[in-house]
């Protein structure tokens, strides 16, 4: 009878090595995808480099600022990446990224053009004869495998975020003690930055696409909706509540983060207005008090009111679902507006205050009459600043927006506080 003892140590050191072997065979299936992938965007960009960039250089069927329009930083992020290729086919992953993240900044170039690029592309394929024939002779070719020009424009924007989900898989499933962990770290940091510009500029996009919209929708051009910094946020149809008991009409409203604009439906027998609306006020939201009046249970609707300096305005809808999304959308703009503007007054109270004179003049508040300490010989005692009238704001827009009884957003988040106050109407 033979007896074997159980080796001495911690119970889980069975799972702690399984799970190790877990992750590296993650880690193993991760680089091997990382790999083909990086082989078939390289080619992918090497047939624009070629086929398109460097053909239209030599023939001169563009003009070179529009061909940098179109193609923006593509054989700068071409040439990085068969440099980082060849890293990753050597199975060098930190290597490979530590050189690569330094050129990072031909991805954002791109980035930021690539709205401008697929712009300038569309207006040349529709008036430029020459490069249309030449793009649809290119795309006819084999090794584009039936894609067009417009789907390979979009690759590099989509390479950063498979590299960002790449990276994260990587430097999740490699033990700290492994060199490449340190480098793989630091470089999902990085292009997690360039991931997050991506994001940001599509939003930006998609609201300039929004205001461009709504500002279609209204009639003529007194009414001005695009402005920096303003954020479409939702629109629909609620009915107000007039004050002394009139008809009780349907308007509609569209929300921004800066204003509330109500307007109304033109006559739907105008020739060229007739799907149009006609702006009646505009509502800024700072200093805005919104409030539900009913609608707090599972009721037929609800009824806002929305208080402002000057004005006030009951919204009510017979949907219970709507005014609840409605009275969140609201809450939340004017929060987030008013939290942008406590900080900034905060900010310049620290800045146009001596942090000195503050300190001396709590002291003197906690002891007034305590005598004055006894001061060093040969040092000189420093007097208060003389107290400073409070400068003007500097504000571009606040003499403009105060000084024009029309109907126009384009003050934006800049407004002057008498046209924030109170409510425009045509």
């Amino acid at each position: 009878m033979s007896f074997s003892p159980t080796p001495v140590g911690p119970p889980s050191s069975r799972s702690v090595q399984e799970q190790r072997e877990k992750w590296e065979r993650k880690r193993t299936r991760t680089v091997r995808a990382l790999v083909q992938t990086e082989q078939k965007y390289c080619k992918q960009l090497q047939l624009v480099n070629t086929y398109f960039v460097e053909i239209l250089k030599a023939k001169g069927t563009l003009r070179q600022d529009i061909r940098e329009s179109i193609f923006s930083s593509i054989p700068s992020v071409y040439s990085v990446n068969q440099t980082l290729l060849v890293h990753l086919e050597n199975g060098d992953l930190g290597h490979g990224f530590d050189d690569f993240c330094p050129h990072l900044h031909h991805y954002v170039t791109y980035v930021d053009n690539i709205q401008n690029a697929n712009k300038v592309l569309a207006l040349q394929v529709k008036k430029n004869k020459a490069f249309r024939r030449f793009k649809k002779l290119q795309e006819s070719r084999p090794e584009f495998l039936n894609c067009k020009l417009e789907d390979l424009l979009p690759l590099p924007i989509q390479r950063i975020q498979q590299y960002k989900h790449f990276l994260r898989d990587l430097s999740e499933n490699t033990s700290p003690d492994y060199p490449e962990f340190q480098p793989l770290s630091r470089s999902v940091k990085l292009i997690s930055e360039v991931s997050q510009r991506i994001q940001d500029n599509a939003r930006s996009h998609d609201n300039h696409l929004q205001l461009r919209r709504v500002q279609r929708l209204l009639k003529g051009r007194k009414t001005k909706v695009e402005a920096p910094g303003r954020w479409y946020l939702r629109e629909g149809w609620l009915r107000t509540v007039p004050p002394k008991g009139a008809e009780v009409k349907p308007k509609m409203f569209f929300l921004f983060s800066d204003v509330l604009l109500q307007a109304k439906p033109c006559h739907p027998l105008h020739p060229t207005n007739g799907d149009k609306f006609a702006g009646q006020r505009v509502y800024p939201l700072k200093d805005c008090t919104v409030d539900k009046v009913f609608g707090h249970t599972q009721s037929q609707g609800g009824l806002l009111s929305l208080t402002f300096p000057k004005a006030k305005l009951l919204l009510m809808s017979s949907d219970q679902e709507d005014i609840n999304d409605w009275y969140y959308s609201l809450s939340s703009a004017v929060g987030q507006l008013n939290s942008r503007n406590t900080v900034v007054h905060q900010r310049d109270d620290l800045v146009r205050r001596p942090l000195r004179c503050f300190v001396e003049d709590q002291k003197n508040q906690t002891t007034p009459s305590t005598p004055p300490a006894t001061t060093t010989p040969g040092r000189k005692r420093v007097a208060p600043p003389p107290p400073q009238t409070p400068s003007r704001p500097t504000a571009p827009a606040e003499a403009e927006g105060s000084a024009s009884k029309r109907m126009k957003l384009t003050g934006g988040p800049a407004e002057s506080e008498s046209a924030r106050s109170s409510c425009v109407i045509l």
